[in-house]
């Protein structure tokens, strides 16, 4: 085939389903792997020297790989060659998939070190890198993926980009040798054209990046609800069809809607898609923690891998509706949660690993690795493990069948075998069964018991161990709040060694800033829009949870360390990356997807933190912030769900809980757990314990000066835009109070 320059820039490759056999599954073993391909005598390349488990995978391919920096832009200018840009992360199905058909392969390693100069990036150490490039492969291709596949001029324009590409051509699309020749061939005959398409493009990733000026329409965040209700699936949950995402900031946009407006349908929206989502085999019914997404429309089969930045969202999600309903069962979804990152992706330190691959071993064919391997289960199996009696009850429970449970299996990843989901619950298996229900959940419990640690002797997916600042400060503010909902002391006592583990490991106390990755004994890289905003979030649920001080005066550092660092004053929002001479624009996140763009959680935190120090400058700023996004609002308000939620809140009076005692005083203690335990997001509960948590508050909310126990009983004062009504000394007199407040 010969491919143009034109008809490459138009192909969109999109992956199908491929179950490859990739090295890198079982438990965490790259630095033994490492090791041993050395003492082998294999040769590395440049990629040897890196932390990131991702670029340590490619260590050993015949590619001359380097890591992102000034020395192979250097070098494309010396040699005057193109520069080939990988992006992936090292818990990715398909950049294994790549890896294993492309990366290793003599052929294109030749293409590539003859041609080419060659950088690989982890996309969770350099998200800066990865977003510049994303926005341009959105823009070529209309979509984007990982691996991502840039092509460069020497001083970093992107002028091609793709995902995942074939070794070999196929479905009219060109294979990966292929596409290197013919990029190649491109660079030397049609120089002017490559060289033209970097600098449109450029040009488009530049007006991108910009500020608008529009107003925000007044019915905008209806408009966002009403979209949302629109492309609501009322069967099976969830927003839109196949494959499904669990998107947590919308739900949390819903909930915060509901608690503003009283619209029930808002809440039972989010209710019902939790409800499928804990049921369906997204959920690891067995070991907790939910998996990246689902390909189908139920929640049923999911793409297996495990990210931390879900986990945390989701907890904080579950714990939401517990609030909102008092049903036990969002209270125990939300605890599988924390039971699975404190058991299995917790450092020793108390910090948090990235993400659990989605390929892994199968269990029943060692050496044969694919999708899911490690989550699988036959019936015969089951039968074996728990016996006739109660793998009835199991299996019937979790739509275990004989030769396996998934239909639309093109692949054939999961012949005869069975992905775990709560077909029946202990209602509908007691009647079906003609047993008691208590005798159905004592087995149900005592079975998943029983599987689960089965389950442990298995080869684990390859974990990514590396500690990323942002997603610890995501599960520093879960695991806070949890332990307020929950009331839960050892979840607070984990916040804490978290919080204390990037001061520590994170955080450089001279120049007041943050890193963003720490591995192996190493910090490095400077920390993001991403890392300081979500860290400051995640302490202001810590100082809630806790009333030390120190969080919330840190979280005040953290912040006016932003400002400095990322701050446009022109626009009024802040960069997502830092000043880096080796990208060519600074981007801004216009979407919160996955992970919550920087700026939404930083909208947020001005607002938490302008009414906490009475600070009327940060209030103007959070204003200025969410109008320079009013364009990308107006035109979809879906697309910035949190950032949609904090204008809500910035047009309602804050509220406040104060409660006034002894800090570890019983009636003291009372108080404060109804005013944990009430959802009202928008509200602050502050403790006035007559020390140095009050004295700190006062400095700037004078009528804290003022609040004090009442005959000798700690007191709670609910109040308004720092108006207050009259005190209460009983948990009854507030709960009261706080349910007249949530129909203001």
């Amino acid at each position: 085939m010969n491919w143009s320059v034109l008809t490459i820039a138009a192909i969109m490759i999109i992956p199908g389903n491929v179950a490859p056999v990739y090295p890198g599954s079982g438990e965490n073993k790259i630095q033994y792997q490492v090791q041993s391909r050395l003492e082998a005598g294999e040769k590395p390349n440049k990629l040897i020297h890196e932390k990131s488990p991702y670029l340590l995978q490619h260590a050993f391919n015949p590619i001359d790989w380097y890591p992102w920096g000034k020395e192979p832009f250097s070098l494309a200018e010396r040699e005057d060659k193109p520069i080939f840009l990988s992006i992936g992360y090292s818990t990715c199905h398909w950049c294994h998939v790549m890896a294993d058909e492309s990366f290793e392969s003599d052929e294109v390693a030749a293409l590539l070190n003859q041609h080419f100069v060659s950088i690989k990036v982890d996309r969770e150490e350099r998200p800066d890198v990865d977003q510049m490039y994303m926005t341009a492969t959105q823009a070529m291709t209309g979509g984007g993926g990982w691996p991502m596949s840039v092509f460069l001029l020497p001083d970093g324009s992107p002028f091609y980009a793709g995902t995942y590409f074939p070794p070999e051509s196929a479905y009219n699309r060109p294979g990966f040798k292929e596409l290197l020749t013919a990029i190649n061939r491109a660079w030397i005959e049609k120089r002017d054209d490559v060289e033209r398409a970097a600098g449109q493009l450029v040009a488009t990733l530049e007006k991108a990046a910009g500020y608008s000026s529009e107003l925000l329409n007044e019915d905008v965040i209806a408009q966002g609800y009403a979209i949302l209700e629109k492309n609501y699936d009322a069967e099976q949950g969830g927003f839109g069809a196949s494959p499904k995402f669990p998107r947590p900031v919308v739900l949390s946009f819903l909930f915060d809607y509901y608690a503003a407006t009283g619209e029930s349908k808002a809440k039972q929206m989010a209710l019902y898609t939790l409800d499928k989502m804990a049921a369906g085999g997204m959920n690891d019914q067995l070991g907790g923690g939910f998996h990246r997404y689902s390909v189908d429309n139920q929640w049923f089969v999911p793409h297996f891998e495990k990210m931390l930045y879900d986990q945390v969202q989701l907890a904080n999600s579950y714990l939401d509706a517990y609030q909102i309903t008092g049903d036990e069962s969002y209270s125990e979804a939300a605890q599988q949660i924390f039971a699975y990152l404190l058991r299995d992706m917790r450092d020793p330190g108390g910090g948090f690993y990235s993400a659990e691959d989605a390929d892994s071993e199968n269990p029943y064919a060692p050496g044969e690795h694919g999708e899911g391997g490690f989550y699988l289960w036959t019936q015969e199996e089951i039968v074996r493990e728990l016996g006739d009696e109660a793998a009835k009850i199991f299996n019937y429970s979790y739509g275990v069948m004989e030769h396996g449970n998934v239909e639309q299996d093109p692949a054939a990843e999961f012949t005869g075998r069975n992905i775990l989901q709560r077909r029946h619950d202990a209602d509908q298996s007691s009647a079906a069964l003609g047993l008691d229900k208590d005798l159905v959940t004592q087995s149900i419990d005592s079975s998943k018991a029983k599987l689960l640690k089965t389950r442990e002797l298995r080869t684990r997916p390859h974990l990514d161990d590396k500690v990323i600042t942002g997603w610890n400060g995501q599960a520093i503010g879960a695991l806070a709040r949890g332990s307020m909902v929950l009331q839960d002391p050892q979840l607070l006592e984990a916040a804490v060694q978290t919080a204390s583990f990037v001061k520590r490991h994170l955080y450089d106390d001279e120049a007041q800033s943050l890193n963003r990755r720490y591995r192996n004994g190493e910090a490095g890289l400077p920390g993001q829009l991403q890392d300081y905003a979500y860290m400051v979030a995640g302490l202001l649920d810590l100082y809630q949870a806790s009333h030390d001080p120190k969080w919330l005066k840190w979280a005040f550092e953290l912040m006016q360390k932003q400002m400095e660092l990322f701050w446009n004053e022109e626009g009024g929002y802040f960069f997502d990356s830092l000043d880096d001479p080796t990208l060519k624009v600074r981007m801004r996140a216009e979407y919160d997807g996955a992970e919550p763009a920087g700026n939404s959680v930083a909208a947020l935190n001005l607002l938490r933190l302008g009414q906490l120090r009475d600070n009327p400058q940060w209030l103007e700023q959070n204003r200025r912030l969410i109008e320079s996004f009013s364009d990308t609002i107006n035109r979809y308000p879906p697309a910035l769900p949190l950032m949609l939620t904090a204008w809500q809140r910035l047009a309602t009076k804050p509220t406040q809980v104060v409660i006034a005692g002894p800090r570890d005083g019983q009636d003291t203690r009372a108080l404060l757990e109804v005013a944990q335990k009430n959802f009202d997001p928008a509200r602050l509960v502050l403790l006035a314990d007559g020390g140095e948590n009050q004295s700190y508050l006062a400095e700037k909310l004078a009528f804290l000066q003022s609040v004090k126990p009442i005959n000798g009983v700690a007191a709670a004062y609910v109040c308004t835009d720092f108006i207050c009504k009259i005190p209460v000394t009983d948990p009854q007199s507030l709960q009261q109070q706080l349910a007249g407040d949530k129909t203001r």
